[in-house]
């Protein structure tokens, strides 16, 4: 699971986020919701330890990232915004040195390639270079590396940003599915992703939580039924 605790982030005289606190449980999907610039991108690398916080706790799967970094991060997948490729590997190759980075070998690095290929269908592609793929294909292949070594929490920042929207329902689907088992917190400003594919979903706007709840939770409190109402009650137009 994933504890963050009064998690601020200051880049100057910028407060980036401002003194957050929200937990994910094993088996719960958190849509992180919020407009661009509201913090979304921040707090995910901050938990992922792309970045350390200014002040805040992190915890993942009772790990203090701060104090035990290794033990933490090898209990996460993370899929970032616009997650790197290696154009001229092939899938199979790329996800072979994601599995050796993870510390997979012999059988169980074959049986895990085997396993994300399959999750995240990409037999069609398996032995293809990755500069030839169409942009859904790169993006499963990001995903795929997300999940290589099976890992109980899963960060994922839009990861159906660019997708047409067959791939976006097979991913939505995905993430319903992962979540039954796992802790996954993934970032979107699309809210129709929230009602498919959250169990519970935060909003967030210039560095603060505005609200936390169920899907329906939320829309109760719109006023007349729609996540789209309460969004543009809660967030500013323009970031700071």
């Amino acid at each position: 699971m994933i504890e963050v605790t009064h998690l601020t982030k200051e880049f100057g005289h910028k407060k980036a986020v401002n003194n957050i606190s929200f937990t994910v449980e094993k088996g719960e999907v958190l849509g992180f919701l919020g407009p661009n610039g509201a913090g979304k991108s921040t707090t995910m690398r901050m938990i992922t330890g792309f970045i350390p916080p200014s002040s805040g706790e992190i915890k993942v799967c009772g790990y203090s990232l701060l104090e035990e970094p290794e033990k933490a991060k090898s209990c996460i997948g993370y899929l970032p915004e616009s997650a790197p490729l290696y154009p001229e590997m092939t899938v199979y190759g790329f996800l072979s040195f994601c599995a050796n980075m993870r510390g997979l070998r012999g059988g169980q690095k074959k049986q895990a390639i085997e396993k994300v290929i399959e999750t995240c269908f990409l037999q069609k592609v398996v032995y293809q270079g990755i500069d030839t793929l169409s942009k859904g294909y790169q993006h499963r292949t990001c995903l795929a590396q997300a999940l290589i070594h099976d890992p109980e929490v899963l960060i994922l920042d839009e990861p159906t940003d660019g997708l047409d929207p067959n791939q976006k329902h097979e991913v939505r689907k995905l993430i319903r599915q992962l979540g039954e088992e796992k802790s996954i917190l993934f970032s979107t400003h699309i809210l129709e992703e929230v009602e498919a594919a959250c169990h519970r979903a935060v909003i967030v706007d210039l560095g603060d939580i505005v609200e936390d709840g169920t899907p329906e939770a939320l829309r109760e409190k719109s006023g007349d039924d729609s996540l789209q109402t309460l969004f543009r009650k809660v967030t500013t137009t323009e970031v700071a």
